[in-house]
């Protein structure tokens, strides 16, 4: 009965995984490398994400730098950015291309705080769906195999814990973003 502990512990660990990805690419009013993971360079005929194609690293608290591997890059990299949502224009040369971040107004970090919460509670029914779908596999299973009763209590409470788990993670990861939000 351990495989449906493991194959819970997988989807949960996936779905938390993906909620810490999709919180990375917020726009917090903090310069993030996270923000760009998104964004696809047109590189010698392939798309490639920025992060193949140069260096990005954050001096200061609003600002990212880029420094491709390859000058011809750059041009490629400044028409990316500028053809994604993230709103700010890059400035630079070939060698190192910058993106100042202005900062957010207080109504637009509580819109921000409110939607993160919103993403979290998403990902809390998800992984509550993901038990859910574990616990009637299990069932089933229990049936054909002519389970023990308590065997089967004793998996399900495993499978619950394990959920609770996650659930505070998910809990933990939304109130830190909301923080860096609402702080900054």
């Amino acid at each position: 009965m351990t495989d449906f502990k493991t194959k819970a512990d997988t989807a949960m660990k996936a779905r938390l995984a993906k909620l810490k990805d999709e919180l990375s690419a917020l726009r917090t009013g903090r310069a993030s490398p996270g923000i760009l993971d998104a964004i696809k360079v047109e590189y010698y005929g392939q798309l490639v994400p920025i992060k193949q194609v140069a260096a990005i690293t954050v001096p200061e608290a609003r600002t990212l730098e880029i420094r491709p591997w390859d000058p011809s890059a750059a041009g490629g990299i400044q028409k990316a950015i500028e053809n994604s949502d993230i709103g700010v224009r890059p400035q630079g040369d070939d060698r190192v291309i910058r993106l100042n971040f202005p900062p957010m107004t207080e109504d637009r970090r509580k819109e921000m705080a409110k939607a993160i919460g919103k993403i979290g509670e998403e990902y809390r029914v998800s992984i509550r769906g993901d038990r859910r779908d574990t616990l009637d596999e299990l069932k089933v299973e229990a049936k054909k195999t002519h389970l023990a009763e308590d065997q089967q209590k004793l998996t399900e409470t495993a499978i619950q814990k394990l959920t609770d788990s996650y659930i505070q993670q998910v809990d933990e990861v939304v109130t830190a973003k909301q923080t860096e939000i609402l702080t900054f």
